[in-house]
């Protein structure tokens, strides 16, 4: 059972206490629905105040979360940069290098 389950469960059966308790009570009808109508209005705002904090602590997490995956997406793609210009480096030493042993070994030929 998640965190907001356990609100909504808790505020829940409050609601349902304090409707037991004002219909039992020894009040005339008049009395009893303003009772009823007033603790009813504070269990919206209860419920209402509950899921904004929620919703608050919802919004946090997907920020906190899209922050990591950018920092993390951002670190892998110069990560990537870095190896693509390691690999080019090499690349053209290698090519260079064929090609100078290349150029030696025509010239060899050559003389002989």
């Amino acid at each position: 059972m998640g965190k907001s389950d356990t609100v909504l469960g808790f505020l829940a059966g409050a609601a349902a206490g304090a409707v037991v308790g004002v219909l039992f009570a020894p009040d005339k009808g008049s009395t009893t629905r303003e009772k009823i109508k007033d603790k009813t209005e504070k269990l919206g705002s209860d419920v209402s105040e509950g899921v904004n904090h929620q919703m608050n602590d919802l919004k946090d997490y997907i920020s906190e979360f899209v922050e990591e995956v950018t920092e993390r997406f951002s670190s892998l793609e110069n990560e990537v940069r870095e190896q693509a210009k390691e690999a080019e480096r090499k690349g053209t030493s290698a090519a260079k290098g064929a090609a100078s042993k290349a150029k030696s070994q025509k010239q060899r030929s050559k003389q002989s």
